[in-house]
């Protein structure tokens, strides 16, 4: 306890919001820059060790690791732990962007499995950030519940189809602008 009185403890749900942000904002931004060095107009920001490309996904292994260690270890509280939550979010964003090389290795960066993996793992933050806690979950918000999750199944449904024809379209180009772009 300070002088000034007692710190307030962060909730769950402001936590997951900070995590969101860093989250999403970090997986745009992957994808904007992984797309705009492919394409040739930036500069290669890619990092060679020996001629091995290493991939942002080892990026966000090594600093899920210390902001995990950090949390743990250290429990920070206040602005602390809001900075902690972002910083979580970020590496979770570069590690799940890649999700599709950990499933196949020398695979094309641009597998639907990555961006599958970046939906759920930003769905299940959002369920923490924005659900009411289940103690103010009323009997009056189970029919609230359940047309939600029927929208949230059409609009899956739906998403996954999108996915597919844009990945038929986009996809072709996507992979020979990564052909291209070797080194």
């Amino acid at each position: 306890m300070s002088e000034a009185g007692p710190i307030p403890r962060e909730t769950c749900d402001r936590l997951a919001r900070r995590a969101l942000f860093g989250f999403v904002l970090t997986f745009i931004l992957s994808r904007v820059v992984v797309f705009l060095i492919m394409a040739h107009r930036i500069p290669n920001l890619f990092f060679f060790l020996r001629g091995t490309h290493v991939h942002h996904l080892n990026y966000g292994i090594f600093l899920l690791a210390v902001v995990c260690g950090y949390a743990l270890f250290r429990r920070p509280e206040g602005r602390e732990a809001e900075v902690t939550a972002v910083f979580y979010g970020i590496s979770l964003g570069l590690t799940f962007d890649e999700f599709g090389m950990w499933l196949h290795l020398g695979g094309s960066y641009w597998q639907r499995a990555s961006v599958d993996a970046t939906i759920v793992v930003g769905a299940v933050i959002g369920i923490f950030a924005f659900a009411p806690s289940l103690r103010r979950f009323e009997s009056r918000h189970f029919w609230t519940f359940l047309v939600l999750l029927i929208a949230l199944g059409v609009f899956g449904y739906a998403l996954l189809t999108a996915g597919g024809y844009l990945g038929g379209l986009v996809g072709p180009r996507l992979r020979e602008l990564e052909l291209n772009s070797s080194p």
